[in-house]
């Protein structure tokens, strides 16, 4: 039996997104992790299945391209919206959401951000706008869990941190009992932010939808910017809007990049 897939992207951060809706597509890490191979598999930085859902119009799984299953992925949100089209209410591990086609993209609603210690989590009881803790240069981050955890450094620049090699470090530390992804920031301008995302169990990536709204949340409470914020990535740039007790809009682009199948023997479960 083949298995048809889409291949989609939103601003470089890619996805294989299967539609498991009518016929049911089994999946475990190991399955994922060889999909997601760039060199064996169809290559992907996270690989979506879409099933049928109890609480919204459709169900998102998420697989990073180490196998683990996450909670949240912003740009795949958007990919999804781009995908099933109107307004649509997905279900996540993190929780429901809804994607709607706009003139400026694809907007999320991604819910409101959780901002207690025990909601990031991280492992003890800790002021999450100024955690006391720090990696080398990298100190005193902001903590923001956006249906999946994130930590925010704000640095003046943030291409000239070494995430390559702190991003991992971070991320597997003790202190995150779920691990943590890393974010590195700068502002570059009145309501404008740069940012550099260690994506956990995925790595460097282009783009993070859920770290530029986690990173706009927190640049809002530090009164760093207003509440509409533009933030760039390497891939581009998304719109966060987080209003005062709101919940955070994510704006930005999706694309299909081509459609495939693959033979379902060849990626065992």
């Amino acid at each position: 039996m083949r298995i048809p897939f889409r291949k989609m992207h939103g601003l470089g951060n890619d996805f294989v997104v299967i539609d498991a809706r009518e016929t049911p597509v089994a999946m475990s890490p190991r399955r994922a992790a060889a999909l997601a191979d760039r060199r064996t598999g169809v290559g992907c930085d996270q690989l979506i299945v879409l099933e049928p859902s109890k609480v919204a119009d459709v169900r998102m799984r998420i697989f990073n391209n180490d196998g683990s299953e996450v909670e949240a992925c912003g740009n795949a949100s958007r990919a999804v919206g781009l995908l099933l089209g109107g307004s649509q209410s997905i279900e996540t591990l993190g929780g429901v959401i809804r994607a709607e086609a706009t003139a400026q993209g694809i907007a999320v609603d991604m819910g409101a951000p959780r901002l207690r210690w025990d909601e990031i989590p991280v492992a003890y009881a800790m002021d999450t706008l100024d955690m006391p803790v720090g990696w080398e240069d990298l100190e005193n981050p902001v903590g923001v869990n956006v249906g999946n955890p994130h930590v925010i450094f704000f640095v003046p620049d943030c291409d000239a941190v070494d995430l390559e090699r702190l991003g991992p470090l971070i991320e597997n530390d003790p202190l995150f009992p779920d691990r943590i992804n890393v974010n590195v920031a700068s502002l570059v301008g009145p309501d404008h932010l740069a940012l550099r995302v260690w994506e956990r169990g995925a790595g460097l990536t282009l783009a993070c939808g859920t770290g530029a709204c986690a990173t706009a949340v927190a640049a809002i409470r530090r009164k760093l910017t207003g509440h509409t914020v533009r933030v760039d990535l390497p891939g581009g740039p998304l719109t966060i809007d987080w209003p005062q007790n709101g919940t955070i809009t994510m704006t930005g682009p999706a694309a299909l990049s081509f459609e495939g199948s693959f033979e379902d023997a060849d990626f065992p479960i």
